[in-house]
C-alpha cells in the first residue's frame, strides 16, 4: 500500500494485479483470433449451407455480431465500473467470456440439435462482443489508478502486451492443432481443442481478479471536478472524446491491416501460408517491447510527442513499404515491411490509452473510454479487412491498402495533435501542451 496526498490508503500496482488484467484481456483476444482462425470449421459445425461459400458467410457474419454488441458492453459495463468498482465489473467481464468461451467448445453441431446450434453459436459472440467492450475500459481505467502517476503509461502499456501474446498463443495454438492433427479429424472437432484450452484459464483468472484492490475511491492527483451527472460530465469532456474515437478509430485500422498480413500474403502476394504466419508472428514479438517502450518514454517526455511522432511515421512509412512488398514479391520485404508497420501501429498504444484516461474525470473514466474504444473497433476494425480486400479487387492495384491506411492515419494525425498533453511529468514541467482540465 501507499499513502496519498491527504494521507489515504491507496493500492500499489504489483505483478499478480498485471498478470490478473492481462489474463483476463488476453483470454478476450484470444477468443476472437481463435474464431477467426477455425471460421471455416465453425461454419461446418454450426451453419450447413448450400455450399462452403454460405456456410463460410454465416460464420463470418456470425463473428461480425460480436463487433455490433462491444459498444452496448463498453456502455453498460462501464456504468456498472463507474459505479459499483473496477474490481467486480472486471470480474463480471471476464466471467463471461470465460462462459462464451467454453460454450464455444461445447455447443453440439447443427446435425445433432438443429437451430439451435447457430442460434447458441450467435449467443456466444454476442457474449463475447459485449464482455470485451467492457474489459478494455475496466482494465485501463485500474492499472492507470493503482499505478503510481509517474509509471502510468508503462502500466497501461501492459493491456496492448496482453493482447499482442493472446494472438501469439492463439497462432502457436492453431499452427500445433493443423500439424498434429488430420483436416477431417480438425473440422470435425479439433478446433474445439484451442476454445477448451482458453477456458481452463478461467478459474485461475477468477481467483486472481478477486484479490485485486479496488481504485475507484482512490485519490486522485487531479483536481475533483464539481458535482455533476454521468451526462453532464460527459458533455463536459465531449471534445477528448470525439478526438479520443477518431485517433482510436484510425490506429485501429493500422492495427488491421496488419492482422490482415496472412491472407494479404497468400492471395495477393502468392506467398506461402507460413510466410504470413512467420510475418504475423514476428509484428506481434516486436510489438510487446515496443508497446511498454514506447508507454515508458511516454511517461519521462510526454504523451504528446509520443502520440503525435510515431503517428506521423507511421503515415510516411506507410506507402514505400506496401511499395516495396509488391514490387520484390519476397518473403524478406514481407516480413521486414509488416514488422515496421506493425511497431510503429503499437510504439503508442499505450500512451494513447493513458492519455485519453488521463484526461477523463474518474466518475465516467470507464464508461467514456469503453464507449468510445469499442465504437471505433467496431464500426473500423471489424470492417478493415473487408474493406481492404475490397478494394484491392475493386482497383486491381495490390497497393490499394496503403492508399487506405495513409489516409486513416492523416485523420488520426490532427486528432493526436489536438489531443492535450496529461503524462505528470510533462504537466509539472509547464508544457505548452498541458491539458487545462488537468
Amino acid at each position: 500500500m501507499e499513502t496519498g496526498r491527504d494521507g489515504e490508503r491507496q493500492p500499489s500496482l504489483k505483478r499478480r494485479h498485471v498478470a490478473a488484467v492481462m489474463l483476463g484481456n488476453g483470454l478476450e483476444f484470444y477468443d476472437f483470433l481463435t474464431y477467426s482462425f477455425f471460421a471455416i470449421q465453425i461454419g461446418h459445425a454450426f451453419f450447413p449451407a448450400r455450399g462452403a461459400f454460405d456456410s463460410l458467410m454465416l460464420s463470418l457474419a456470425t463473428f461480425g455480431v460480436g463487433f455490433l454488441a462491444r459498444p452496448f458492453g463498453g456502455f453498460v459495463i462501464g456504468i456498472f465500473a463507474d459505479r459499483a468498482g473496477r474490481r467486480p465489473a472486471m470480474l463480471l467481464s471476464f466471467l463471461l467470456i470465460g462462459v462464451s468461451t467454453a460454450a464455444m467448445a461445447l455447443i453440439p453441431t447443427y446435425a445433432e440439435i438443429g437451430m439451435a446450434a447457430p442460434v447458441l453459436a450467435i449467443l456466444a459472440r454476442i457474449v463475447q462482443g459485449f464482455s470485451l467492450g467492457g474489459e478494455i475500459g475496466s482494465n485501463t481505467a485500474f492499472l492507470l489508478e493503482a499505478a503510481p502517476p509517474a509509471t502510468r503509461g508503462f502500466s497501461v502499456a501492459w493491456q496492448g502486451a496482453s493482447q499482442c501474446a493472446a494472438l501469439l498463443a492463439a497462432s502457436l495454438v492453431g499452427i500445433a492443432l493443423t500439424r498434429f492433427l488430420p483436416p477431417a479429424l480438425l473440422d470435425a472437432w479439433g478446433w474445439r481443442i484451442a476454445f477448451l484450452i482458453g477456458a481452463v484459464t478461467v478459474p485461475f483468472g477468477l481467483w486472481l481478479r478477486s484479490h485485486l484492490p479496488e481504485t475507484l475511491h482512490m485519490a486522485e492527483t487531479q483536481p475533483a471536478e464539481r458535482a455533476a451527472t454521468g451526462f453532464e460530465l460527459a458533455a463536459r469532456h465531449w471534445r477528448i472524446m470525439l478526438l479520443g474515437l477518431v485517433a482510436l478509430g484510425m490506429a485501429t485500422i493500422a492495427n488491421y491491416i496488419n492482422i490482415y498480413a496472412v491472407t494479404y500474403a497468400q492471395d495477393i502476394l502468392h506467398l506461402s501460408l507460413r510466410t504470413g504466419f512467420i510475418a504475423e508472428t514476428v509484428n506481434n514479438l516486436i510489438a510487446i517491447p515496443s508497446g511498454l517502450l514506447g508507454a515508458w518514454i511516454s511517461d519521462r517526455h510526454g504523451r504528446w510527442p509520443v502520440n503525435v511522432w510515431t503517428n506521423l511515421g507511421l503515415l510516411v512509412a506507410g506507402w514505400p513499404l506496401f511499395a516495396w512488398m509488391v514490387s520484390a514479391h519476397s518473403d524478406v520485404s514481407l516480413i521486414v515491411s509488416m514488422t515496421i508497420l506493425g511497431v510503429a501501429a503499437n510504439f503508442s498504444f499505450g500512451s494513447l490509452l493513458a492519455a485519453l484516461s488521463e484526461s477523463l474525470p474518474k466518475s465516467i473514466r470507464v464508461t467514456g473510454l469503453a464507449t468510445v474504444y469499442s465504437l471505433a473497433i467496431g464500426v473500423l476494425g471489424g470492417s478493415t479487412p473487408f474493406i481492404v480486400h475490397g478494394l484491392i479487387r475493386l482497383t486491381g492495384n495490390a497497393i490499394a491498402p496503403a492508399w487506405y491506411m495513409t489516409g486513416a492515419t492523416l485523420i488520426g494525425q490532427v486528432a493526436l495533435m489536438l489531443i492535450p498533453e496529461s503524462a505528470p511529468a510533462r504537466l509539472r514541467r509547464n508544457s505548452p501542451f498541458a491539458s487545462a482540465a488537468a
